[in-house]
């Protein structure tokens, strides 16, 4: 367990990043045999080397056969030794045989790999099956199933805490009383102190706000959480642009890395080139934030000027003028999310 120093009200990025580094240092098992060291080795210096991007995001790769796989990768193993569970809910019903039959033990990346073939496939039936996965994933572009659902709700444990991926993100979830709960951490609900958790009880995203102690407890002003909530979408769009730039990147060749070099000459270069990923995502950051505030500004100046001329024509009222209720301000999302999607199918699964 990570221990923080009392009356810590604020943590940093980096600082988390070394309290996480140095919990996966001490936890290194002391009685085992040479195998199983040398293979904890490599398995410890896999997750150093992908540990920074917790504060960009992780590439996972899921299977649609259980809510627990997942393609075997570095990133994988980041959470299998600091011992958290890692679920989706993007299932294939076993019911629904042509679906079945069409995706079979495919990734994610093989899947679309193969939508791709099938399409260019002389064969009818393997042309049929590419339409058919392809149809799969359309249907299902919010990367939950009402079949997923219902095994995530039997499968995890009460009062557990664990870690959900869906929509390219990763939230923290736990189950009480029988129910699936999401910590609510989406800007909109910055000043909303007794909004903590949101329940999970459908595919669309239409969940109960709750308090800490799980009582229902809805916003107080809905539309300032709405805008929040786009600001929020704004920032994630960032980070997978960040996130995109730094896979194209010169990262660090690790395999040019001495064997022998010791676990804290390791951690050092780690925490320079996390040091210098971090310094170059918050300019981009604060870059993104002084054009959005110019744009804003000139559309401020445009706005007083269209008032002072008779001539000019009425301005137009935007999508997003006016209260809608709950409900519909969730729903508004899902165009957006549903363009981050074709996105994903290009650059294969880009987690934020």
């Amino acid at each position: 367990m990570v221990k923080l120093p009392p009356m810590m009200e604020i943590i940093t990025a980096e600082q988390l990043m070394e309290y996480l580094g140095d919990y996966m240092l001490d936890t290194k098992p002391k009685e085992i045999s040479e195998i199983q060291r040398l293979n904890y080795e490599q398995n410890m210096s896999d997750a150093m080397a992908v540990l920074h991007k917790l504060q960009t995001g992780l590439d996972v790769n899921v299977k649609f056969t259980g809510v627990r796989v997942f393609e075997y990768t570095p990133e994988c193993i980041v959470f299998d030794l600091l011992d958290i569970p890692l679920y989706h809910g993007w299932l294939v019903d076993p019911q629904i045989d042509d679906i079945v039959k069409a995706v079979g033990n495919c990734s994610y990346n093989q899947l679309v790999e193969k939508i791709i073939s099938c399409k260019q496939s002389e064969n009818s039936e393997l042309v049929s099956e590419g339409f058919v996965a392809e149809q799969f994933l359309n249907n299902t572009a919010t990367q939950l199933t009402y079949h997923g659902l219902c095994e995530l709700t039997s499968t995890v444990q009460e009062g557990e805490l664990c870690v959900f991926f869906r929509n390219n993100h990763f939230s923290t979830m736990t189950k009480y009383k029988g129910l699936l709960y999401l910590l609510v951490t989406d800007q909109g609900f910055l000043t909303e102190e007794k909004v903590v958790w949101e329940s999970l009880h459908n595919v669309d995203g239409d969940g109960n706000f709750c308090d800490s102690e799980f009582h229902l407890r809805p916003p107080s002003d809905p539309e300032t959480v709405y805008r929040g909530q786009q600001d929020q979408i704004d920032q994630d769009y960032l980070m997978a642009l960040s996130l995109q730039q730094e896979q194209q990147s010169q990262e660090i060749n690790w395999e040019q890395i001495p064997e022998g070099i010791s676990d804290l000459e390791l951690a050092k270069k780690l925490q320079e080139e996390e040091d210098r990923r971090a310094s170059q995502y918050y300019q981009e950051q604060e870059q993104a934030a002084a054009a959005a505030a110019s744009a804003s500004a000139s559309a401020s100046a445009s706005a007083s000027a269209s008032t002072q001329a008779p001539q000019s024509q009425p301005a137009q009222a935007s999508p997003s003028s006016g209260r809608q209720s709950g409900n519909s301000e969730r729903k508004r999302k899902e165009p957006r999310e549903k363009d981050k999607e074709k996105e994903k199918e290009k650059n294969s699964c880009v987690i934020l």
